[in-house]
């Protein structure tokens, strides 16, 4: 038997012990809900999402942390929408968890036009499933861009420890790219790759390296009118912040108490700060796991959050807590940003341009899942905010005049979660079978939400007018937003 026992951080605001035996089962000692000394035993069922969530779902019961937010009782539902759901189960069994992260493109073969799907396989042996259909309502599997045993030479490969993502098809310079992010072999960093066909369908090929290492993710590829190609990514600090605040709370526990005020969020960072030393050594996906009800607690009420760590830097008095309060602050905003492609797509040129970042309340702690669409003159950004995993998720638009911004941000989403279905998100755009813009998503089954848990594929027809972004629906009267009010411009910025 492999144990790992944990120490106490002496000045968190409740002592809490630990210890890890064969790596999945916890034993904590520490103050129950009423204050009196307690000692429970945890076994994660399965190392996953669904699987840490009810294990701290039991130590929230015991000890008074905080309740992962997926297991309260939802909130209620009082957006409407006009989801039209296309894929609601694997094509293929070979297609694990659905369609998250859909990009979906109109292509014109010599047959007639096809809809084609790329979409996201996180840890699956097949990465990223291709569909193809004529009407949006019957479709058909093509393959895989990265067929079992062909993935990338750079990206690490195995469940639980490879991550494919965010793929989109784009037709650029005469053939087909597929733009992606993955986990380098060496480190498990995420990194922007590109496979190219001449067709659709594949066989896609791959070159040796990514296009973009550090921390990258979600990739988009945007065309000018004079045929320049820009590659748009945002920076995945959102899975840097947490790891960055749990060793300083670790290491500090006296910062816990000022940093959050109530006794439930205390007693979670408190136990989280005893975890770290375990944490900090898992995969890190399983890592985002661990973490899940610290982040929560933090973007509970993110801005406060923030508002309190900017205090706590003017008045810290020691320069190593100062340099990590800052760098937490600092990863707090996943910026977007812009880089104009080599001709052959492998490689970027230029300075980057800062396109958007997370600055509304409804986002919180990251805006990810781009898509640039030009209809009528303007540029419309399309992008997903807050937490994927939770029905918080949704999508939001902002509007430019220019492929680059600067953008006009709408202060509330577009699209939020529904009664029927939860965590709307990664949007994608393409010309609908009635020939105007249509917007493709993925949205999970109601309380089925979670890391590999399945994403069905939904669409919404829209509305594009200058200024005004709508989403069309029989009545014409569902989520329309007459006005992009309240618009905050970012962009354009070196």
């Amino acid at each position: 038997m492999n144990e790992m026992r944990l120490a106490a951080v002496a000045d968190a605001p409740f002592r809490f012990e630990g210890a890890i035996t064969d790596g999945c089962t916890l034993v904590v000692m520490g103050p129950d809900a009423a204050g009196a000394r307690a000692v429970g035993e945890y076994t994660l069922r399965e190392r996953t999402h669904n699987g840490w969530l009810d294990v701290y779902a039991e130590l929230a019961a015991r000890f008074g942390t905080r309740v992962p937010r997926n297991r309260q009782p939802p909130e209620p539902a009082t957006f409407r929408a006009p989801f039209r759901p296309l894929l609601t189960e694997n094509l293929s069994p070979d297609v694990l968890h659905g369609y998250g992260d859909p990009a979906v493109i109109r292509v014109e073969e010599g047959d007639g036009a096809w809809y084609y799907l790329v979409a996201t396989s996180n840890d699956a042996p097949d990465a990223f499933p291709i569909a193809r259909s004529r009407d949006l309502a019957d479709w058909e599997m093509v393959g895989f861009v990265f067929p079992q045993g062909q993935k990338p030479a750079w990206a690490a490969d195995g469940e639980g420890v490879s991550d494919f993502w965010a793929p989109e098809m784009h037709r650029v310079g005469g053939e087909y790219r597929v733009y992606f992010a993955a986990r380098e072999r060496d480190g498990h960093d995420l990194a922007i790759g590109v496979a190219t066909s001449p067709n659709p369908g594949g066989p896609f090929e791959t070159p040796f390296e990514p296009v973009l290492r550090g921390g990258v993710i979600d990739p988009h590829v945007v065309v000018d009118e004079d045929g320049t190609a820009y590659l748009l990514w945002k920076d995945d600090t959102n899975g840097v912040w947490p790891g960055l605040l749990h060793q300083l709370l670790h290491e500090h526990g006296r910062l816990i108490a000022e940093l959050l005020p109530d006794e439930a969020d205390r007693r979670t960072a408190s136990l989280l700060a005893t975890l770290w030393p375990w944490v900090r050594t898992l995969e890190p996906m399983e890592r985002f796991f661990a973490q899940q009800v610290l982040v929560e607690a933090i973007t509970e009420r993110f801005a406060a959050v923030r508002n309190r760590l900017s205090a706590m830097l003017a008045r810290e008095a020691d320069p190593a807590v100062r340099q990590a309060i800052r760098a937490v602050l600092g990863a707090m905003r996943t910026p977007v940003w812009a880089q104009r492609l080599s001709p052959d797509g492998r490689n970027l040129e230029g300075e980057r341009t800062l396109v958007l970042q997370n600055d509304q309340p409804w986002e919180a702690h990251l805006i990810e899942g781009i898509w640039v669409t030009r209809h009528g003159g303007k540029h419309y950004l399309f992008y997903a905010g807050n937490d994927f995993s939770t029905a918080r998720y949704g999508i939001g638009v902002a509007v430019a005049d220019a492929p680059l911004g600067p953008y006009r941000k709408m202060a509330q989403p577009l699209l939020r979660s529904t009664a029927e279905w939860w965590g709307p998100g990664h949007p994608s755009v393409a010309e609908g079978p009635d020939g105007e813009p249509w917007l493709f998503l993925h949205a999970f089954f109601p309380g089925r939400t979670g890391y590999n848990e399945f994403r069905a594929l939904l669409a919404v027809p829209l509305v594009l007018d200058g200024e005004r972004v709508a989403v069309r629906s029989d009545d014409e009267g569902v989520a329309t937003y007459d006005e992009i009010t309240e618009m905050q411009t970012i962009g354009a910025a070196r």
